[in-house]
């Protein structure tokens, strides 16, 4: 199934807000957007949060960043200690942000941007870098479930995530009424959960295939609701 990324033109920070490296070695610094009412870069609120969780696996971590957008969640890992990332995105104004936010952060040595649609990357195998501890994938809202799971199934089905690998998955929130069951309709088959958290009218999901099989909590402690971050 056809799909464009709805990423806008390069603009800089929105007054900083939901822009900047939260922690490591860009700590504080300030990073641009891909312009657009249909950009959606993660507010500082939501990255605080989710990293937090995230701590113990990015240190070393190989990162693998889909629909990258500005790049600012693999910019905050490689702040934070990962060891290399591959950025995918297919708009060339999103691209030079993604440039330009690296050097600024000085941590294009240990990045590699590709210029292409993410379907076609991932349908191949796995990147040099690879397999990948962690995983972003920001698909357009409008991207449709079974989209979603085709896409998150090829990674794991290719061998493009570690075997301790997570996928960060980030999806339109959906209702309240169905905040338990809803999220599950993105995932592949014998998918868990383990962390999420909605933030405005965004969803942020931690999963892996075959969550059950591992070590780790499933469905997570609670499904954790921050209505105040709307802005993401």
């Amino acid at each position: 199934m056809p799909l464009r990324s709805n990423r806008g033109r390069g603009r800089p920070e929105r007054g900083g807000r939901g822009l900047r490296v939260i922690a490591g070695s860009a700590r504080g610094l300030r990073l641009s957007a891909p312009a657009g009412s249909t950009t959606r870069p993660i507010t500082d609120r939501a990255k605080e949060s989710l990293f937090g969780h995230l701590t113990p696996d990015v240190e070393a971590a190989h990162v693998l960043d889909l629909f990258a957008g500005s790049g600012a969640l693999s910019i905050e890992a490689l702040s934070r200690g990962a060891e290399r990332a591959v950025l995918v995105e297919r708009d060339p104004e999103a691209l030079d942000v993604i440039e330009a936010n690296l050097a600024r952060t000085r941590l294009s040595d240990r990045a590699r941007v590709h210029r292409g649609d993410v379907v076609s990357f991932v349908g191949s195998l796995p990147a040099p870098e690879g397999p990948f501890e962690l995983v972003f994938c920001d698909p357009p809202f409008a991207a449709e479930d079974e989209f979603v799971r085709t896409l998150l199934d090829g990674l794991d089905q290719r061998g493009w995530i570690a075997a301790d690998g997570w996928v960060v998955l980030r999806r339109a929130a959906p209702p309240p009424a169905d905040a338990v069951d809803g999220p599950r309709t993105a995932l592949p088959e014998g998918w868990g959960i383990r962390w999420r958290r909605t933030f405005g009218d965004t969803l942020v999901l931690v999963t892996a295939p075959h969550l059950l099989a591992r070590d780790e909590p499933a469905d997570g402690a609670r499904d954790e609701r921050d209505d105040t971050d709307t802005d993401d």
